[in-house]
């Protein structure tokens, strides 16, 4: 569920259900902006009821785990440690997390405190997540043009997670597939590298020019090769979600519409 969906919790688990899906990721803006957001109590409630399994993205348009002040640096972690917390409380099994990032045009040293400050945030989350006992699983990001992130590519990925000495379990990986293409690899690459490490898996597509999150149809592919426990469409949409799929079905704001 992305902040830009209008529809409530409820109502997208009962359009997603009707699709034949059983998972549902919420990003924390989301929830944050929507004014009938559930609390996680209630989340785990409607979970039970709608049959569906529950991952939480934990917040990154206005926080940064590597940002070089060290009071965001701070806040940045407590807010990821709220989402574990919640995602406690929901029965969620896992929380997505992006690695930070710090502007290209930073003097070196900006960016040499930037990536030391990623890295203890990545250990202090990791670490708090082995305490609560629910997975930290970090995202391979898209390059930016203006930005240094982490975990871009293969090897960037498996240098954060070589950085942070928390075992699999506890910090794990999300295959982000379209992030993967934009950067130009193949998703088998970092299923080759990581394995079991993949807890989490968005699916969407793009033409290779820019992170697009367009509907993805071909992903039967990446359900069977992808040994992840969550596989979630991450659209900028509620209704590409039945796009993806194939589904003929009348789309989310009409359903509203009639409802109401």
């Amino acid at each position: 569920m992305d902040v830009r969906f209008g529809a409530s919790v409820e109502e997208f688990l009962a359009y997603l259900t009707d699709l034949g899906l059983d998972h549902v990721e919420l990003k924390r803006e989301y929830l944050e902006g929507h004014p009938d957001a559930p609390t996680p109590d209630d989340l785990g409630e409607l979970a039970d009821r709608y049959d569906v399994s529950i991952t939480y993205h934990a917040p990154f348009r206005d926080w940064n785990m590597g940002s070089f002040n060290d009071d965001v640096r701070r806040a940045s972690v407590d807010q990821v440690k709220a989402s574990l917390d919640d995602a406690v409380t929901a029965g969620a099994g896992a929380v997505v997390v992006h690695g930070g990032s710090v502007p290209h045009r930073y003097p070196e040293w900006v960016r040499e405190k930037a990536a030391e400050n990623a890295r203890q945030s990545l250990l202090e989350c990791a670490e708090y997540a082995r305490e609560v006992g629910v997975a930290l699983c970090l995202e391979n990001q898209p390059r930016s043009g203006d930005k240094r992130r982490y975990t871009t590519t293969p090897d960037d990925l498996a240098d954060a997670l070589a950085a942070v000495p928390v075992d699999g379990e506890h910090l794990g990986v999300t295959l982000d597939v379209g992030h993967a293409k934009v950067n130009g690899y193949d998703w088998r690459e970092f299923v080759d590298r990581f394995g079991d490490r993949i807890r989490v898996c968005h699916l969407h597509d793009n033409d290779g020019t820019a992170d697009q999150h367009d509907p993805l149809t071909e992903y039967r592919e990446i359900l069977e090769t992808v040994p992840a426990a969550y596989f979630v469409f991450e659209m900028k949409a509620a209704d590409d979600v039945a796009r993806s799929v194939g589904a003929d079905v009348p789309p989310l704001d009409a359903e509203l519409a009639v409802d109401g």
